[in-house]
């Protein structure tokens, strides 16, 4: 049997309001790389970060659908995490851009600084302590 060889490609977000989520997200730098509509009705819109190769996908599923379920504010996900050279330089952009500021701390040699997004997901932007 040939080794297997695994990847990671995207983490799917459960949104509630797929417009303000893009809005959101495009802010922070991402662009719409596809979009496309499930077979039951749901929306997805895969996320690029440019430089990166994993994804981000945005998934809406309306009341109606089979796979809908109540939001309890973003406590079923935990993070997604991003290395940032200066985390000091992107924290200020953050604030430029309108991006709420909800942690920073410094820990185990790393700087770190974390936003939300519209339905409370932590996004974390860590680095080196600058010297």
């Amino acid at each position: 049997m040939a080794k297997v060889k695994i990847a990671f490609v995207y983490a799917g977000l459960r949104v509630r309001n797929l417009a303000r989520s893009l809005e959101f997200y495009r802010r922070l730098g991402f662009r719409v790389h596809r979009r496309g509509k499930m077979g039951h009705g749901g929306l997805w819109v895969h996320l690029a970060f440019p430089g990166a190769a994993q994804r981000v996908e945005l998934n809406y599923y309306p009341r109606s659908n089979r796979f809908y379920e109540p939001f309890r504010r973003g406590t079923e996900f935990d993070h997604l995490g991003f290395r940032v050279s200066n985390v000091e330089g992107w924290e200020s952009e953050l604030r430029r851009r309108r991006m709420p500021i909800v942690a920073r701390i410094r820990e185990s040699g790393e700087n770190i600084v974390y936003t939300r997004d519209p339905d409370g997901n932590w996004i974390e932007f860590f680095g080196p302590v600058p010297e």
